[in-house]
């Protein structure tokens, strides 16, 4: 496995996410989302360049607590061969990320292949993904003078993205099987590159 692209993440955690920094989960429990926006790869012999895919998972604590339900959506232009490599890809079978963290979400709704539509543009970037997602992006304000911010960090241990930036979610939503809506929370839009297993 060989992928190569931009990934939008979101959750119900305050700005920053302290899962980025090996610590709880704002309120206790996650609600989070990727969405991986594939520039180049392959997943075994199956093409996936110019694919977009998500999983949205709701879990009733910390990720590392595991017992999540998750959702996830592939782009309506991708053949069996690469819907199923999607599959191979989130049972955590090829390593990346989900290769450490597939455990968390033991039941697993999908995949559901939607049309996507997708405007990467740094923290004003946005993904819809049929009626089952949207995410829309917008720059953190200062609250005293309103001032856009524009954080980020660098995680040379990060399971996800080694550098992002981070943004407010003027809009987030899952619709379907996982359902949750979190405006006004962490958001982050980060190249990623992952080889595996």
């Amino acid at each position: 496995m060989q992928l190569k692209g931009t990934v939008l993440i979101s959750c119900n955690c305050d700005y920053g996410c302290p899962c980025n920094f090996n610590a709880l989960p704002t309120t206790g429990d996650c609600k989070g989302h990727w969405t991986w926006c594939v520039d180049s790869g392959r997943i075994d012999d199956v093409a996936m360049d110019g694919l977009n895919f998500s999983l949205c998972v709701d879990w009733p604590g910390a990720i590392h607590e595991g017992d999540g339900e998750a959702l996830v959506l592939v782009d309506d232009r991708a053949d069996d061969a690469q819907r199923a490599a999607v599959s191979r890809l989130i049972a955590g079978e090829l390593g990346g990320p989900w290769g450490v963290l597939a455990w968390t979400w033991p039941t697993l709704h999908g995949p559901i292949p939607v049309p996507y539509e997708v405007d990467i543009a740094g923290v004003r970037s946005r993904v819809k993904a049929g009626d089952k997602l949207e995410l829309e992006m917008e720059p953190i304000t200062n609250a005293v003078t309103g001032a856009e911010i524009t954080p980020g960090a660098v995680l040379p241990q990060g399971l996800v993205f080694k550098q992002g930036d981070f943004a407010s979610s003027k809009t987030f939503r899952v619709n379907g099987e996982v359902e949750f809506e979190h405006p006004g929370k962490y958001t982050a839009v980060a190249p990623f590159e992952y080889s595996g297993p």
